[in-house]
């Protein structure tokens, strides 16, 4: 008898976990190599995001922060995350384009790449750029293999060029104030790039615009709950309580009309 009831208790523990599991859905979160914020902070960020997510699908929606990128992608390749939102764009890409995940929007301003050097640099443009030491994010970094791609496109071979990698993108800064580097790289949704002026350097590249932090859905959902979605997204920006929303994002609004192609087309660009 006790064999058994340690079985049924058991069963009925297992049943009680998976129905929990299915009375909410993940939203997966991840901001890269360049953010400093504790989990706390980054689901606080997120929050309302979910909550009008949960409001145009009638169930509970949860952020959960994913730091490491192995686990972000292979949560989208065993199909165990529900919703991903992710800065850097290639992860979220992949998982449309190999898994089969279902693109709901992009969040606008789109990304660049920035080259930026100290106001009295006498450098100009990328042209100028050739043979000068390059300072890039650290090397695994989405913003370094975008900066990276932003070069090969202009004729760059970046075996011959002088790039080195800095840990994160407020070391960049401190290579060029230290003449350590004569141009670096900086994604154009950075604190690095917000306070340019002040830190005083200026641009002297902007890249090819790519899509920004893409919001993607598990192929489970239907036609129906992608364009409930949809709707939800589309005018935050244009309501007070909505841009109380997208202001801890860092984001103007989300681009639903975005196709699921110009993150396949990301891909290849970056050369992926």
């Amino acid at each position: 008898m006790k064999k058994i009831f340690s079985i049924t208790a058991c069963a009925l523990g297992l049943s009680a976990a998976s129905a929990y599991a299915q009375s909410s859905y993940t939203l997966n979160v991840s901001e890269g190599t360049s953010g400093g914020l504790d989990s706390a902070q980054v689901i606080e960020k997120y929050t309302g995001l979910a909550e009008v997510m949960s409001k145009a699908l009638g169930k509970k929606v949860v952020v959960v922060v994913t730091r490491e990128f192995a686990q972000l992608e292979e949560g989208m390749k065993s199909g165990k995350m529900d919703f991903v939102i992710a800065r850097p764009s290639d992860y979220p890409a992949r998982g449309v384009r190999d898994y089969k995940y279902q693109l709901i929007s992009t969040s606008k301003p789109d990304g660049n790449c920035l080259l930026i050097v100290p106001k009295a640099s006498p450098l100009k443009n990328i042209n100028d750029v050739r043979g000068k030491r390059i300072t890039l994010p650290e090397k695994i970094s989405y913003m370094s293999k975008f900066c990276s791609a932003e070069l090969i496109h202009n004729g760059f071979k970046l075996e011959t060029e002088k790039i080195q990698y800095a840990k994160e993108q407020g070391a960049v800064i401190f290579y060029l104030d230290n003449q350590l580097a004569d141009v670096g790289g900086i994604a154009s949704y950075s604190g690095v790039a917000k306070n340019l002026e002040k830190s005083g350097h200026r641009v002297i590249h902007t890249s090819q615009s790519q899509p920004y932090q893409p919001l993607i859905a598990h192929p489970k959902f239907t036609a129906a709950q992608i364009q409930a979605l949809k709707k939800e997204l589309d005018h935050l920006d244009e309501t007070e309580p909505g841009k109380a929303i997208l202001k801890p994002i860092g984001i103007k609004e989300f681009d639903t009309k975005a196709s699921e192609q110009s993150l396949i087309d990301l891909l290849k660009w970056l050369g992926q």
